[in-house]
């Protein structure tokens, strides 16, 4: 009898045992299957959908495997980071500090570096993606992030204003930054390095008056920030770039500089329903446009109206239309500091060859809209457009006549005619002629310069640095085009951009 019990007793715990584990086989398996679908759904997901669950910040190779992660680099970055940020802080100031000063906003008459340190905290490499995309070069992209303890004091003057020390803290920087080496058959192997930002980069921090207020200057913020994200975009982001000969080589670098690409012919028409920024009376708007920060012309200023009429035709350079876009910023004319009434963009991708368009486009209170709270509409803007790429002949003028558009600026702001090389041009001084036909080289006779390349271009009075009226009256020719400006009756002046409105007939005269 016992040994039956022993026997029936063993039967069913094998049978309870045998049942156990396939339930517990069965429920790992579909626990596998489960992981393996949502392994299957997040493998789908594409950039946008992560962004949306991960925000902004996630590392660039949870998206994209091809960005791999670097540790090794992290650590030696970290012990080597007291040696580079020595070496980094001299550079730094020795080319930021011209750049500060070429870029300084308008209202601001000097802007340097007081102190500089880059701290004690080096970036984080977050992935990197290698791949050769043309013969002869390897293109790195890094994905970085710094989120440091530097000491940065900014030395800011304006007019009638003491040199206010201006501190920037939590300094925080989120980029992609493109690198590109040269190779050559010499040692050290790279004859080049390009560097550029794919992306705009998300740079954020505080600023901090230092024994003083930074009301003190209106709008010393929102200049400081303009001037960092104009610099970042006019110099590092993509298609920009810096091209840095490397070992001593002698090597043509002139493949990997920036080349214009083609020409944008830009008629402002008109506006609509713009914003009063007045108490009394209307808005005295004018319209600034750019491709590049550092090429900006403005049209004329209409007086005392919210639908105003300019149909002012501009041209301008493009080197890459399917990362560049045309800027378009809409002004109040006002005392001291102009205000901006509304800000629009065009992507030059979007644009057929060799044909003209109308386009209507809504302004927007900043390009930024997450930072603004009021979101109210702006007006409109009408624009006719027509992009012209270029052959290589016309590409070739055009680069000569950029970079003699970009030293005359220079000229003209030594001049006193402008404040900055950053002031927009009034009566659109033209880079290219009409159809890039030029006289002789394409420059030589566009240029009306004589003595220091100022002097009898330019109608002044005494030095050369006369003034007509209570307006900056100037005329002279430049890159051929006439600059003109003339005394104007307006019942407001002292613009934010010290060049006088542009030419009444609203185009441009070709010599």
């Amino acid at each position: 009898m016992g040994l039956i019990s022993g026997i029936f007793m063993g039967m069913i715990f094998g049978i309870a045992l045998m049942a156990g584990w396939r339930h517990m086989m069965g429920y790992r398996s579909s626990k596998r299957v489960a992981k393996a679908v949502d392994i299957k759904l997040l493998g789908s997901l594409n950039r946008d959908d992560l962004k949306k669950i991960c925000g902004d910040n996630f590392p660039e190779w949870i998206s994209f495997p091809v960005y791999e992660q670097v540790k090794w680099i992290n650590k030696q970055l970290g012990k080597m980071w007291p040696y580079i940020a020595d070496a980094a802080t001299l550079v730094l100031k020795e080319s930021v500090e011209p750049l500060l000063e070429e870029y300084r906003p308008p209202g601001i008459t000097s802007l340097k570096f007081n102190k500089l340190f880059l701290g004690s905290v080096a970036p984080k490499i977050e992935g990197i993606r290698v791949q050769s995309l043309k013969k002869g070069q390897i293109t790195m992209d890094i994905d970085l992030r710094w989120g440091g303890d530097p000491s940065i004091i900014l030395g800011v003057e304006a007019a009638m204003v003491a040199s206010i020390p201006i501190q920037l803290k939590d300094l925080q920087v989120f980029t992609v930054a493109r690198v590109i080496f040269q190779l050559a058959e010499e040692i050290p192997c790279i004859s080049a390095v390009v560097v550029a930002l794919l992306a705009e980069p998300r740079i954020d921090y505080t600023l901090k008056a230092v024994g003083g207020s930074i009301t003190a200057i209106p709008g010393l913020s929102e200049m400081i920030d303009d001037t960092v994200h104009t610099i970042v975009e006019d110099m590092l982001q993509w298609p920009h770039r810096i091209v840095v000969p490397i070992g001593g080589i002698p090597v043509d670098t002139s493949e990997l500089e920036l080349k214009p690409e083609g020409k944008l012919t830009l008629t402002v028409v008109k506006a609509n329903g713009l914003k009063n920024k007045e108490l009394i009376g209307k808005s005295d708007p004018y319209a600034v446009v750019y491709i590049r920060p550092v090429f900006k012309v403005k049209t004329k200023t209409i007086e005392d109206n919210l639908n105003p009429v300019w149909d002012q035709t501009f041209e301008l350079i493009a080197e890459d239309k399917e990362t560049q876009s045309l800027m378009i910023e809409v002004f109040d004319r006002d005392i001291g500091q102009d205000k901006k009434l509304g800000v629009a963009k065009l992507p030059l991708a979007g644009l057929e060859a060799d044909t003209a368009k109308e386009i209507d486009l809504r302004l927007l209170p900043s390009h930024d809209m997450l930072k603004v709270k009021d979101k109210k509409d702006r007006g409109t803007v009408t624009l006719k457009v027509l992009y012209h790429p270029f052959s290589k002949e016309e590409q070739m003028i055009a680069l000569e006549a950029e970079k003699k558009l970009s030293e005359e600026r220079k000229k003209l702001k030594e001049a006193g005619v402008i404040g900055s090389t950053m002031d927009a041009i009034d009566g659109a001084a033209s880079i290219v002629g009409s159809g890039v036909g030029m006289v002789g080289t394409g420059i030589g006779a566009g240029v009306g310069a004589v003595g220091s390349g100022i002097g009898a271009g330019v109608g002044m009075v005494g030095s050369g640095l006369g003034a007509v009226g209570s307006g900056l009256s100037k005329a002279g020719k430049f890159m051929g085009r006439s600059i003109t400006g003339q005394s104007s009756s307006s019942k407001k002046s002292g613009s934010t951009t010290p060049v006088s409105n542009g030419q009444e007939n609203g185009g441009e005269k070709p010599i």
